[in-house]
């Protein structure tokens, strides 16, 4: 049986973890769901690995959640409906909450839950073969688990629109909204997102956890005394570390820091 997730490492430091259901479109039943949230948060631990690719196989990118899976699951006893809920919620933290930065590579179709991984990703590359949908509520549902991630990512008054109205984001408009960074052909796509990773990790392994975990707790603080002294304590605390005085040597030194070699 073909693994729900296949793992390659595709550059130095660079790993692509590839959705594997085609035939069902990539949709998240709970196996696949648990398959992936299980490998980033792996590779999330691996010193090797330094930045995450997130993509699927076939023409679709995710087509959210199974529909099958999600009508057996209304008619469950609620703790097992819910925990199937816990389940995608505890995706979309990990991707979050990786220490590794994490891209989102959309070949095709992202409906509902796929939307979420784009959005929960810290940079999404579309091709002009992608496209965007949260239908929730044309199912009698809602989009409550992506929420929060696509409200970070467009918005709270694009996310009304398109999560009322289920209409249809084609790439151009997405990247408008900023659910994704860069659109490019079909066949440039795979090429963008390892140019972008590689030049991803030529950071710092450390200073890019730091940057993203400063990004998450930066992002809704009001600027004011409390976030300077804050921000500055971060700032000195990396600087003192072994990492940062490598780094800084390097530079003046006109040298490659030690985590590049």
């Amino acid at each position: 049986m073909d693994p729900l997730v296949t793992e390659a490492e595709v550059g130095p430091g660079v790993v692509r973890l590839t959705m594997n259901r085609p035939a069902q479109r990539n949709a998240l039943d709970a196996s696949l769901t648990e398959a992936l949230a299980s490998a980033v948060v792996r590779h999330g631990a691996l010193e090797r690995t330094r930045v995450l690719l997130i993509a699927a196989a076939g023409t679709a990118f995710c087509a959210g959640a199974d529909l099958t899976a999600m009508l057996a699951l209304g008619r469950a006893p609620y703790a097992d409906n819910l925990a199937d809920a816990e389940r995608l919620a505890r995706l979309l933290v990990a991707l979050r909450e990786s220490p590794k930065p994490t891209i989102a590579c959309v070949q095709g179709p992202a409906f509902g839950g796929g939307v979420g991984l784009v959005a929960a990703c810290d940079i999404a590359v579309a091709s002009t073969e992608a496209r965007f949908r949260v239908p929730e509520v044309q199912l009698g549902l809602m989009p409550a688990v992506i929420s929060p991630y696509l409200v970070e990512a467009i918005g709270l008054r694009n996310a009304r629109r398109y999560c009322l109205s289920a209409e249809t984001i084609a790439a151009d408009r997405a990247r408008e909204l900023g659910l994704v960074h860069e659109v490019v052909a079909a066949e440039a796509l795979g090429p963008t997102a390892l140019a972008l990773a590689a030049a991803i990790a030529e950071g710092g392994p450390r200073a890019l956890a730091a940057a993203k975990a400063l990004l998450s707790e930066v992002g809704h603080a009001p600027p004011g005394e409390r976030l300077a002294t804050r921000t500055a304590e971060l700032l000195a605390t990396l600087r003192a570390g072994s990492e940062a005085q490598e780094g800084i040597a390097a530079a003046l030194a006109r040298r490659s820091p030690a985590w590049r070699r």
